[in-house]
């Protein structure tokens, strides 16, 4: 689905204004009924982690720390079984999952008396049974389990989703009898940056050249695609040629302004494929 940008800041400004819970995601899909609620869902979850980036710093400022630990033990202290951790992260408007973190990371450098480490703490909010302290070990499980936009169920969500699309990708390829070679292949060949697939033969969309296909299971907002310009798009260009971006969830039509250059957006797997048999015919 495409958006024109006006839509988008719409959506945006709404997101604004309203805490970042799935009650706010429910009145977002009563407010613009038209949309995907796919769509609405990626960019609910794309501002927010725009929102979390902004304030990011302040909740780790060492006063902060602190002051969310000594919340976190005179909550558990009064009530052990109340969601102390995930109504401190809502009342300050922080990610659940990364408050959940803060103070994992503040209790075992209490009882280790030493800095602990990322892979340490990742392996703990991913199985919080590993935790040491049963009421802790509860209370990061709760945050993990409430929170739509952060941490490892997030991330494993989001993981098989961009998977499930790109398996959806190769079979609508396979079903046009289009050769390709896919990342992996491209990876044991040596190439870091590549796209999903490679077109063998090229094929042209919409009077465009398309020799490589990149599927995104997100919509495509301005940050995000002026990050995957400078990061991806440009250096598959710049090595492959002129390909197709696929945003499944839809993306703001004013950012598919770089065709004539070879950078071509769809919200769809397009159906006007020419190939040079049909070129031939």
């Amino acid at each position: 689905m495409k958006l024109s940008k006006a839509q988008y800041d719409e959506i945006a400004q709404f997101l604004g204004q309203v805490q970042p819970t799935r009650q706010s995601l429910r009145k977002l899909k009563q407010k613009f009924p038209s949309q995907s609620q796919s769509t609405l869902l990626s960019i609910f979850s794309q501002e927010y982690q725009k929102q979390v980036k902004r304030t990011h710093a302040k909740h780790h400022t060492a006063e902060a720390v602190e002051t969310y630990y000594q919340r976190y033990l005179n909550g558990v202290m009064k009530n052990a079984a109340a969601p102390v951790l995930l109504e401190l992260a809502n009342e300050v408007n922080f990610a659940p999952s990364l408050m959940a973190r803060i103070v994992l990371e503040r209790f075992l450098q209490e009882q280790e008396q030493a800095i602990p480490s990322k892979t340490l703490i990742n392996s703990m909010l991913r199985d919080p049974s590993q935790i040491p302290d049963g009421v802790l070990a509860n209370q990061v499980y709760q945050c993990t389990v409430n929170d739509c936009c952060y941490g490892p169920l997030v991330d494993c969500i989001k993981h098989a989703i961009g998977h499930e699309h790109e398996v959806l990708l190769r079979e609508m390829l396979l079903e046009k009898n289009l050769s390709f070679i896919a990342e992996d292949q491209l990876r044991a060949k040596g190439y870091d940056k590549t796209p999903d697939f490679i077109l063998e033969v090229p094929v042209a969309v919409e009077g465009h050249i398309i020799h490589w296909i990149e599927s995104k299971a997100s919509f495509g907002d301005e940050s995000s695609h002026q990050a995957y310009l400078q990061d991806q798009f440009w250096s598959y260009w710049n090595r492959f040629g002129p390909g197709l971006v696929i945003y499944w969830y839809g993306f703001i039509e004013e950012l598919d302004c770089h065709r004539e250059r070879g950078i071509l957006l769809k919200d769809c797997f397009p159906t006007d494929i020419v190939t040079l048999r049909h070129s031939m015919a």
